[in-house]
């Protein structure tokens, strides 16, 4: 019996202090979970990542290639050879190439169609073409082909390479390896540059680039960042298709274009001669003026500096860490217009055609002179 009335008793206690619990106006099930909502209140999930978007550089290089790779065409051509046993088989050179107007003009290396019995243009929707030669130009690895295009083809404007400033941007454009549509950027790393042909010549005043050129790339078009076109990819300078990219000065395929136009036969014209821009305190160790110039080192026999009597180095001397010809003549100016870079009378050739006069400015024995040079055909094995 005790222990009856001692568990109603407690059940009574129970039950009337939760009633005053539950009903003071000091508590409420607010402020019981109080302490959980502050904690809550402190706490907030991370904000949702943004992206930081795109760099004015980084639009700039999408709005140029979605426009440049409409006009950029991948080249194939089709050679047939002999092997060791005088069997025939086909070879392919795989290339680029660009349009420079809707009716199916394009340009591209000499290289990328030499030989081939067939050349074969892919656009960039993928439709086929089989293209002819209209002209071109050995000694500057320069070709103009033509397809028939059954609607009117995107083409790219063509800038000027002789404004090309060494730091500015570039981009190009091509096929490496025969991946279609493929975009690199990088900056002129140096301007006027002389390398060795795949013709066994040489390609004069050529732009140094470190945007990747690879095997593919040759034709492709470089462009400045407004996306006109300022050269031509043409060269790998290394190994296993990895080193230097070079490209061709656009102003030199123009010259090709405009013969074409007028129906005058290409023939670029060639001083045939090596030389050594020299200047400033270099310059003066060498008893020369100055303000700069071309030092000519070697001259190609039958050339038209060979023909004019222009002079080439007699003796070698060291200055500083270099080594350099000395004894021929300097090169101040070439058609009135001084010599301030290593492609300045490249530059003025690539306008000129053969039979025309280049004048220089020269200084020999000590003095100066004007020398008038009739230009002549580059002579064989000779691009410059």
């Amino acid at each position: 019996m005790r222990t009856l009335l001692r568990v109603v008793a407690l059940t009574l206690l129970l039950g009337g202090l939760f009633i005053w619990l539950t009903s003071g106006s000091r508590w409420s099930l607010r402020s019981l979970a109080e302490p959980f909502l502050r904690r809550a209140a402190n706490w907030s999930e991370p904000a949702a990542v943004r992206g930081a978007g795109l760099s004015s550089d980084e639009q700039n290089n999408i709005d140029i290639y979605k426009k440049a790779r409409l006009a950029t065409v991948y080249i194939t051509s089709t050679t047939v050879r002999r092997d060791f046993f005088l069997e025939p088989y086909t070879s392919q050179n795989l290339g680029s190439g660009f349009a420079i107007n809707a009716d199916g003009f394009i340009v591209t290396n000499y290289h990328v169609i030499s030989g081939g019995r067939q050349i074969q243009v892919t656009l960039d929707d993928q439709t086929r073409y089989n293209a002819r030669s209209l002209d071109i130009d050995r000694s500057d690895d320069l070709a103009l082909i033509k397809i028939e295009p059954r609607k009117p083809l995107p083409y790219l404007p063509l800038g000027d390479s002789d404004k090309l400033q060494v730091g500015q941007k570039v981009l190009a454009i091509g096929n490496p390896f025969g991946l279609e549509g493929t975009l690199t950027t990088g900056v002129v790393s140096s301007i006027g540059r002389s390398i060795q042909s795949n013709e066994g010549g040489r390609l004069e005043g050529m732009i140094q680039t470190d945007a990747a050129i690879n095997g593919g790339n040759s034709g492709g078009p470089l462009l400045d960042s407004y996306g006109s076109v300022i050269g031509i990819n043409t060269a790998i300078l290394g190994q296993n298709n990895i080193g230097i990219g070079f490209a061709l000065p656009i102003n030199r395929a123009k010259a090709l274009v405009d013969d074409y136009r007028a129906g005058r036969v290409t023939e670029r014209p060639s001083l045939g001669v090596t030389t050594m821009f020299v200047a400033g305190d270099f310059a003066a160790a060498l008893n020369l003026p100055t303000r700069g110039g071309l030092l000519i080192q070697t001259i190609q026999q039958n050339s038209s500096a060979e023909a004019a009597g222009l002079r080439a180095a007699r003796g070698l001397v060291v200055v500083g860490n270099t080594q350099i010809g000395v004894g021929g003549d300097f090169i101040l100016a070439a058609d009135g217009q001084p010599v301030q870079r290593e492609d300045s009378v490249v530059r003025l050739l690539a306008k000129k055609r053969v039979g025309d006069t280049l004048d220089l400015t020269i200084f020999r024995d000590g003095r100066t002179q004007h020398v008038p040079v009739k230009l002549l055909r580059a002579p064989l094995n000779q691009g410059g």
